[in-house]
């Protein structure tokens, strides 16, 4: 049965991809996946819904590419910080084509190919999981020069995350010893890339054989299994007298307190996930003694000029090492569902929709 939303015009796409005739449509209708509700991704469903207009100080994208990240999942399972106005469309990542631009626009140009970078695209607004986005231009930045579309979709989240992720710690000292959980998930490949292009010692953790070959030959200097009983062992007849100076952390779970044994004195934990759930108990005498120090990782701390500034360096940095984004698979625009399954799997790059390429 066709569901009407009299304040949207929000329909059900149907399985040839038209509306009902009976339904009049007022206005453009875009296609784009929502949420309802915030009872998982699994019920978004495809619909069509108006054509959002680019406000003042906007710009209005044919978005081509989005990305999947594992916060669009946590807000539609209702654990986010933030929770929409329902009806929702979810994407923080994307890129597109500018085909409109609000009052006020004189630095960008129909037709330039642009980035979303940070914001409330996705969380408080409307998202890229949709044919159209409108996007405040002080989010947007440009594709960088020698990426494809595809590298550019899924950037600026995880590069911005590991880059807070380093340098929130304004003490970190040069050629540190970084130890990252989730080597091979988004954040870690990203973390990986930008602590070797600072010239730190990088270790990274994964259970899967095949990823910690890939991550070796991403020029990982280390590359363990957490499941190992000898890993911490090892780790300590790797580094010798030296021991991690910053663990970024982005699995969270049992594993949280053998992180803390790796520790120097007044060595740094950076919080970015929680993909093995919430960590148990652990005894925090092992943060007294040596002067731990935990910090949360949130990019949406940053204000725009900063997350551009940071965005420019994480640019040099990757030059510096001729690196680029990780693109794991890209599925159709009407496959999200499969999209996100193959995202709970823990692929080694970024996981695309094709939306409008």
């Amino acid at each position: 049965m066709s569901v009407f939303y009299p304040t949207m015009g929000l329909q059900p796409v149907t399985a040839s991809g038209h509306r009902p005739a009976k339904d009049k449509i007022e206005t453009p209708q875009m296609k784009a996946w929502i949420i309802e509700s915030f009872d998982g991704i699994d019920k978004a469903r495809l619909a069509e819904v108006p054509d959002p207009r680019p406000a003042a100080g906007e710009a209005l994208l044919k978005v081509s590419f989005a990305a999947l990240n594992p916060a669009d999942a946590y807000l539609a399972q209702g654990q986010y910080p933030a929770k929409p106005p329902l009806p929702h469309i979810l994407g923080r990542d994307g890129m597109g084509q500018i085909i409109e631009l609000g009052a006020g626009v004189s630095n960008l140009r129909v037709g330039q190919k642009q980035v979303v970078l940070r914001g409330e695209v996705g969380i408080t607004r409307w998202g890229t999981f949709a044919q159209l986005v409108s996007v405040p231009v002080e989010s947007l930045v440009d594709v960088p020069q020698g990426w494809t579309d595809q590298q550019a979709a899924g950037a600026t989240l995880v590069y911005l995350t590991a880059y807070q992720a380093i340098t929130q710690w304004p003490d970190l000292p040069p050629q540190a010893v970084i130890l990252i959980s989730g080597a091979s998930g988004g954040v870690g490949v990203a973390s990986t890339q930008l602590a070797l292009a600072m010239g730190h010692t990088v270790v990274g953790l994964s259970r899967d054989p095949v990823k910690r070959q890939k991550l070796k030959s991403l020029g990982m200097h280390y590359v363990l299994d957490p499941t190992d009983p000898q890993w911490l062992a090892t780790l300590k007849a790797l580094l010798g007298e030296r021991r991690v100076d910053l663990v970024i952390d982005n699995i969270g779970g049992s594993l949280f307190a053998e992180l803390l044994a790796t520790l120097a004195d007044r060595g740094r934990v950076s919080v970015v996930g929680r993909l093995a759930g919430p960590v148990p108990q652990f005894n925090t005498a092992s943060l007294l003694f040596r002067r731990i120090r935990i910090g949360g990782v949130a990019v949406g701390t940053y204000t725009n000029a900063e997350a551009r500034q940071a965005w420019n360096q994480i640019l040099v940095l990757l030059s510096r090492i001729n690196a680029r984004p990780l693109v794991d698979r890209v599925f159709a625009f009407d496959q999200l569902p499969d999209a996100f399954a193959y995202l709970a799997r823990g692929p080694m790059g970024k996981v695309l929709l094709a939306v409008g390429e």
